[in-house]
């Protein structure tokens, strides 16, 4: 299956057939980090890495991974100094160590991978964030006739985090791009005590 195929990944990166690179930070995370504490940061599936920045800039301890090589080669190219923020590794095995995480931020990690993971990935999350830490980021819902993407129903999401987070905001997305349009929202998901 091409969605867990790293050299799946390497290629598009390789070719510049990246529909899903947004080139920056969408307007949600900006609006968010002007008013969020900083604390400590993980982003899987960084691809580019364009938000390690961001977070960074607003005073966040960020850290990033990625299982392929070509993206986290590109996101060295994007971050320059900030490179040293990028794992190449696997999110579901790579040891990060403590503290544990107060943010998890998801843009396009979750609906990369075949629905079969996303258990798995709602369990690694859990077990990687602090009591009360927030899943945030943008979620793709909807219909794909030919993933990846593979989006999101709403029973699916209610599934998947129900028993450890609860929702506490859900907004359409005013700036997606035209892969993803009408079909993001941001969420953010609390984590359950």
């Amino acid at each position: 299956m091409k969605a867990r195929d790293k050299e799946f990944w390497n290629r598009r990166y390789r070719m510049g057939r990246t529909p899903w690179d947004f080139g920056g930070v969408p307007a949600a995370l900006i609006d968010w980090l002007a008013t969020a504490a900083p604390g400590r940061v993980l982003i899987p599936g960084c691809g580019s890495g364009y938000e390690v920045r961001a977070f960074h800039e607003h005073g966040w301890d960020v850290q990033a991974i990625d299982f392929s090589t070509a993206a986290v080669e590109r996101a060295h190219d994007v971050l320059g100094a900030l490179a040293g923020r990028v794992i190449l590794d696997d999110f579901f095995t790579h040891e990060f160590g403590e503290p544990k995480f107060d943010v998890i931020y998801e843009r396009t990690f979750l609906c990369s991978l075949p629905p079969d993971l996303w258990p798995r990935v709602v369990r690694r999350a859990t077990e990687l964030l602090v009591t009360g830490g927030k899943l945030i980021g943008f979620f793709l819902y909807g219909h794909e006739n030919d993933p990846p993407p593979y989006p999101l129903t709403e029973p699916e999401a209610r599934a998947l985090f129900d028993a450890q987070f609860t929702r506490v905001e859900d907004k359409p997305v005013q700036d997606s791009l035209p892969l993803f349009a009408g079909r993001e929202r941001w969420q953010i998901w609390q984590r359950s005590p």
